[in-house]
Parts: C-alpha cells; structure tokens; sequence
C-alpha cells in the first residue's frame, strides 16, 4: 500500500509540472501574430504521416535515418511496456498483464529486442557527436548547453533502457526461488543472455537490483518527461503539429503583408472599402517575435538542431556567418526570454511589455543579408521549419521601416522608383538594347 501511494504521488508531480511548463510554452507561442492556417485538410494529414511520423526526409543520409529510427520509434514501442508498469504501480501488483499467457514472453522479448536497438543506436549517435565530431555538431552556435544537452538525452536512454534488461533478468532469477511471489512467467530473450551476471547473487540483493531498476525506470521517464521541454527534445512532441501547418505551396513563395495589401486594394480597386472593426496596427516585417506569427514561434520550439538546414545552406558553405540554425535558436532564445519576463506581469503590463531589447539582439544585419533565399534549409529540415520566413520577416522590418538596406539594393530601389526598371537609365531608353 505505501508503495502504491508513493508511486501515485510521484506520478502526480510529474503529470502536474509537465502539464504546467506546457501551458507556459502554449502560452509563449501564441505571443505571435494570429494567422489562419485551415486549407487543404486531407493534404496536412498526409504530410504529418509521412514526414513527421514516416521520417521521410531523413532517408537522404541513410545511417543517421537508421539509427533514428532505431532510437525514436524504439523509445515509444518499449514505454508501451509503461502501461504495464503503471498498473503495477498504481494497483501493487507484479507483472499485471502476464495473464497473457505464453504470449506474454514473447512480446517483452519484442520490447527487449527493440530495447537492445535504442541503447546501440544511441551508442552511435554518442560517437558521431563527440568521437567523429560530425562538423554540424560543432558550429559556432553549438556551444556547451546544446552539445551537452543532446549527450544527456542519449545518455539518459541507454540507462533507461538498460534497466528494463536489468529488471528483467534479475526478475527471471527470483522467479525461479522458493516462495517468491514473483509470477513465473519465464526468462526472456534478451535479459535471458545477462542473466549469467547475477547468478550468484542473494535473494536479497537480486530483489534489491530488480525494485532498484523498477523505480528508476518509472522516475527516469517521469524526470525524462519534464525534461524534454527544457530541451531541443521537445520536438518528440511538437514535430507532428508542426509539419501539419507548414506550408503546402512552393517553397520560395512569399507571404504578402496584409498592411501593404489594403494599401494597394485602396488604390487599385474603385469599390474597395476595409472590413469594419478594430484597426489592425501596421507591420511592416519583424523587429522582435512577437511581430512573427504563431507558427514561426513554433518553428522555433519545434527545432531539433540537427544541423541539416546549416550544412546545406550555401551561405554557410561559403563562410558567411548565416546559419540558420542559429537564426531558429536565436528566435527560441529570445521567446524564452521574453516569456519569463512576462510570467508574473499583468495583462496591461504583458500588452505594453518593452524591454528595450529585439530581436536583431540576437540575429546581425550581417546574417541576415547572407541568405539568398535559395530554401535549402526548408526543404533539409526533417520538421519543416522555414528559417527563410523568420529571415524576410527581418529584412523587411530593415528595408520598410528603419531604411536600412544594403547600398546596392538601395539604389536598385530608387531605380526602381525613378526610371521604373532596376538599372540607372531612363525608361525611354529600357529597350535600345534589342535594337542592334
């Protein structure tokens, strides 16, 4: 019985602390400007399928897709054991579904082989990162936090998981002791193996080891769970929504600017008149987050940091300092930022928040105009993030609103403007070049 009440309070802790830091990030992402994303509902789903759960664009390197799958889709098949693991908790039983029967052994020896799958590829994924030192693993922006921060996660899944195989085969020895009141439901394939290991220890201590890796299995998931949104591992969850709002239409396509549209529409269109109610105020780009929208502040939480969109960007390649992964984690920086400053604010404080500071804190000019909006990076991202968006929205606020852009651009501009053409000569003279 205080078994089952320490479990049930444990449990409760940690349902109610990852409940709230999911509210806290909800509440951060819809900071951003509201934007209708409803279309083309049966072509969202099947994006969702088959990028976000498929893993379709991770097949392009084939030994990182492998291991991938080998660790993510592993990591869920074998917490499915957790439902088991629940109701012996909450009720004080021991293996609760073995009245499968002889079915039983055989699906936790499917649990333990999968098991097996995640330890090695995270054993791999382990010396890609600090042994090979795969070069996207190692930009400037990796610093300390996320290089240690993917160790930890990996790390903290090979001991999970080792302890299942550890429980089990500790639990496979003492069913076999006299009046045990462990349920005799055979050793398993795996656990089988090592059971060699602890052959020669007491009952005592073998029960110690088997209660031992049982806890620490539940509160390692339970600590793994509300350390994820912490973590660039919150994609686990968020990676689905996020790749069912993308965008469906070409990637280069550029979003109008609804201020700039009703400006146009009054002069354009004779009959034109703006929606009643409340004026919208006037944006014209990005200078912080939230004059994004909603859905690039998920981008931001949504990113893996994989480096995929760094490695292919040619910017990057040629040693510009653009690297848009950074640009996905500056924006999450700065949101975070933001959102703890606001936490215990007001609502009329939250409104009229300033903090002094921007976004182009984080994100130079010199990033910024390093892009040349080939959308590689969106089409490399395993999540669909578009770093390109959050970078035009950028350029934009410079060029509409602090006339800050580049000096060829500018006169590119006011070509534009004088002689309606991009080039420094009059438009009587735009076709004297097809004339020879």
């Amino acid at each position: 019985m205080l078994s089952s009440i320490i479990f049930i309070l444990v449990l409760g802790v940690a349902i109610i602390l990852f409940t709230r830091k999911i509210k806290k990030i909800s509440r951060e992402i819809n900071l951003g400007r509201d934007i209708q994303i409803d279309d083309n509902k049966p072509l969202r789903w099947k994006q969702m399928l088959f990028i976000a759960i498929g893993q379709q664009k991770m097949l392009d390197r084939p030994i990182a897709a492998l291991m991938h799958i080998f660790v993510y889709v592993g990591f869920i098949i074998v917490n499915i054991e957790m439902l088991e693991i629940l109701t012996d908790g909450v009720l004080g039983s021991h293996r609760a579904f073995s009245f499968i029967g002889n079915g039983y052994p055989i699906l936790i020896s499917a649990f333990e082989f999968v098991a097996l799958a995640v330890i090695f590829g995270c054993v791999v994924f382990l010396v890609r990162r600090n042994v090979l030192r795969v070069n996207r693993f190692w930009n400037e922006e990796m610093k300390i936090w996320p290089r240690t921060d993917a160790n930890i996660i990996l790390i903290t899944e090979i001991f999970l998981m080792s302890s299942i195989l550890i429980m089990n085969a500790t639990d496979g020895i003492l069913q076999m002791q006299p009046d045990s009141h462990y349920v005799q439901v055979g050793s398993f394939a795996v656990s089988g193996m090592i059971q060699p290991l602890f052959a020669g220890m007491s009952v005592d201590a073998l029960t110690f080891v088997e209660r031992f890796c049982w806890w620490f299995h539940i509160i390692g998931v339970m600590a793994f769970l509300n350390y994820i949104p912490y973590s660039k591992h919150f994609h686990v969850f968020l990676s689905f929504p996020n790749v069912y709002y993308s965008k469906l239409g070409p990637k280069g396509e550029m979003v109008n600017m609804p201020a700039v549209t009703r400006e146009v529409k009054l002069m354009l269109e004779e009959n034109y008149s703006e929606p009643a109610g409340e004026e919208e105020p006037l944006l014209l780009g990005a200078k912080d987050v939230r004059e994004l929208t909603w859905k690039h502040l998920m981008d931001a939480y949504s990113c893996t940091e994989c480096g995929r969109c760094t490695s292919r960007c040619p910017a990057n390649m040629t040693g510009k300092k653009l690297s848009p992964r950074k640009i996905v984690m500056d924006t999450r920086d700065r949101l975070e930022e933001i959102g703890r400053a606001l936490h215990r604010k007001s609502k009329d404080e939250k409104l009229n928040y300033d903090d002094g500071k921007s976004l182009f804190d984080y994100i130079s000019t010199e990033e910024l105009w390093a892009c040349t909006t080939c959308n590689a990076c969106t089409q490399e991202c395993p999540v669909n993030i578009d770093p390109m968006a959050i970078i035009l929205e950028m350029r934009r606020h410079l060029v509409m609103e602090r006339s800050e852009a580049p000096v060829p651009l500018n006169s590119m501009f006011a070509n534009i403007e004088n002689n309606g053409a991009p080039w420094q000569y009059s438009p009587e003279d735009r076709l004297q070049w097809v004339e020879k």
